[in-house]
């Protein structure tokens, strides 16, 4: 009689498989990574992979999925509870710091979803639109209490949203390796400001 493992065990090994397939995605891509491989990495055996996930693809989009709601689930959260809807430059440089630590799997989504078209569907589905709703009515919020100026509120969460993601990675490509926190802070205070503002002077 096969003894089957608790729930729990199944969940932890289906996380160690999806933080192996992140690591290595990363480093070696995504076709440069056999099932060995991530059975190696994961410590478990390679028809265990198969048990959890249909395929190596099935990995691929579960990674980036789920990185994908985490990091903007966790932004989101911060804008709900911001205490003044211009206070967008703290929350850009917490969220900075933190995307910084998902290097990783930020890596991933961008390297592999142009060659993966239904990654790429997965992740505007289930990722981007949805954020983008919350986003907007966030900022439409904004904007029938006259914080905001009236406008577009599905544009101003698309701009929002991608200045966010580019944020993310200007640890590693915008601002020199190494960089301090207060250039960091000064980094989230300028694109705030062009959020905010933007880059024309004061009409006189």
């Amino acid at each position: 009689m096969r003894i089957q493992s608790p729930p729990h065990a199944e969940a932890e090994t289906q996380t160690r498989i999806l933080q192996a397939a992140k690591r290595l995605f990363a480093r070696r891509g995504y076709d440069g990574t056999t099932t060995r491989d991530l059975a190696q990495e994961a410590g478990v055996a390679e028809g265990t992979i198969f048990r959890h996930f249909e395929n190596k693809k099935a990995i691929l989009v579960e990674v980036a999925t789920q990185g994908w709601i985490e990091i903007l689930t966790d932004l989101l959260t911060e804008l709900s509870e911001m205490g003044s809807y211009k206070a967008i430059a703290q929350v850009m440089r917490r969220r900075m710091l933190n995307l910084h630590q998902n290097a990783d799997m930020l890596r991933v989504c961008f390297m592999e979803a142009q060659f993966h078209p239904d990654l790429r569907d997965r992740i505007q589905s289930d990722v981007i639109i949805k954020m983008t709703d919350v986003a907007e009515a966030f900022f439409q919020t904004a904007m029938d209490q006259g914080i905001y100026r009236p406008m577009n509120p599905r544009i101003v969460a698309q701009v929002f949203l991608g200045m966010f993601t580019i944020a993310g990675f200007s640890r590693d490509t915008i601002m020199p390796e190494g960089s301090s926190p207060k250039l960091m802070l000064e980094m989230a205070e300028g694109m705030a400001d062009i959020f905010l503002n933007g880059v024309l002077p004061p009409a006189s």
